[in-house]
């Protein structure tokens, strides 16, 4: 029976907020277990008055936290104009549900970072079909490196009620399934859930379907009570290593042929 490979661990705050902030959180999401790091420079918000991020004034503390924990680094990339700069800070390009449509950003970062992983999430209404066309502009313009897909959740009804979007484990088990899907898919159960006492539970429910891992947002006190965006839904370093630990059980399960 081959082995099981080991869960893609992405953890760390919604937004690089300042040095202190990050490198404490990076430290501690290395120590619960995670295999990367993630920290949002640019991020996209839905009211224009909303806190942006630090942008470029924070792009070298992906490389401090890279050399600290000796971990790979994940941001997000939102303009193509950014497209080296960022690169040059971050093992992993991360292109949102907002921008999974973006064909020029596809495009470009396609052509400008060949070999470099991208870890692509779904948008929040796209097909499956849709999806694979996303990583279809990807390979036609020359990207040739790994891609990891981001089941993120998806606009339903349920939105207001419980959470901010549905999580789709349903497409992780079919894209699982799917002998033509090659790509790793891992699940982000922070987005869906909007309240930190959920996460843990979709976090399960996507491993169980059969995701290669999560992405998930943490923080600590007392970054995380004044955190600028996702403050809700970061959960503790402590949460974190008993996600991970439970994961890698039901990830066994899951895998057992």
């Amino acid at each position: 029976m081959p082995k099981t490979k080991p869960l893609i661990i992405i953890a760390g705050p919604c937004s690089i907020e300042s040095e202190k902030q990050f490198l404490t959180i990076a430290k501690a999401v290395k120590a619960a277990g995670a295999t990367h790091i993630r920290g949002g420079a640019f991020k996209p918000r839905t009211e224009p008055t909303a806190f942006q991020g630090h942008g470029h004034d924070v792009l070298h503390l992906l490389d401090k936290a890279n050399q600290l924990t000796k971990l790979p680094v994940v941001t997000e990339i939102l303009d193509t104009e950014d497209i080296e700069q960022v690169a040059q800070h971050t093992d992993i390009l991360q292109i949102g549900t907002r921008n999974m449509h973006n064909t020029a950003l596809l495009k470009k970062i396609a052509q400008r970072t060949p070999q470099k992983t991208i870890l692509l999430k779904r948008g929040f209404a796209a097909t499956k079909k849709e999806l694979l066309g996303a990583i279809g502009y990807l390979h036609h313009h020359g990207h040739k490196g790994q891609i990891i897909v981001c089941e993120r959740g998806i606009r339903t009804f349920a939105d207001g009620e419980y959470s901010r979007f549905t999580l789709d484990v349903n497409f992780i088990a079919a894209c699982k399934k799917d002998p033509k899907f090659h790509y790793p898919i891992i699940v982000d159960p922070s987005h869906p859930a909007g309240k930190a006492e959920l996460v843990e539970s979709l976090a399960y429910a996507g491993i169980a379907a059969g995701a290669d891992g999560i992405i998930i947002e943490v923080s600590m006190s007392p970054f995380i009570e004044v955190a600028k965006s996702d403050k809700d839904q970061q959960i503790t370093p402590a949460t974190l290593k008993r996600i991970i630990q439970n994961a890698n059980k039901i990830h066994k399960i899951a895998n057992k042929k």
